[in-house]
């Protein structure tokens, strides 16, 4: 996925409700998670991705800050996110409780 055409997402955008399920990508593309929910607020939230799992079952939430997730729009609206965490580096973090 070429990524230098999408649009990133300012702060004002970084809610919840654009930001639920969006897909998490990491290096090479790889889908490495998508987004649970947010933990906090202003520039201390945590993004809390679901790693793993299928469908949502057996995921592992781990917890983020947001700077460490760059998020876009695609050419078709739809919001994900591109990160240097690896899908191994995330399940190592703890769970998010």
């Amino acid at each position: 996925m070429d990524h230098s055409k999408h649009v990133r997402l300012t702060a004002a955008e970084l809610t919840a409700e654009i930001l639920e399920d969006a897909t998490i990508y990491g290096p090479g593309d790889q889908t490495i998670g998508s987004v649970a929910h947010l933990h906090g607020s202003g520039p201390a939230v945590q993004i809390v991705i679901d790693v793993g799992g299928f469908l949502g079952i057996g995921a592992k939430p781990v917890g983020v800050p947001v700077g460490d997730l760059d998020f876009m729009r695609d050419e078709d609206g739809n919001v994900h996110a591109v990160t240097g965490w690896t899908k191994d580096q995330l399940k190592a973090m703890p769970e998010h409780r």
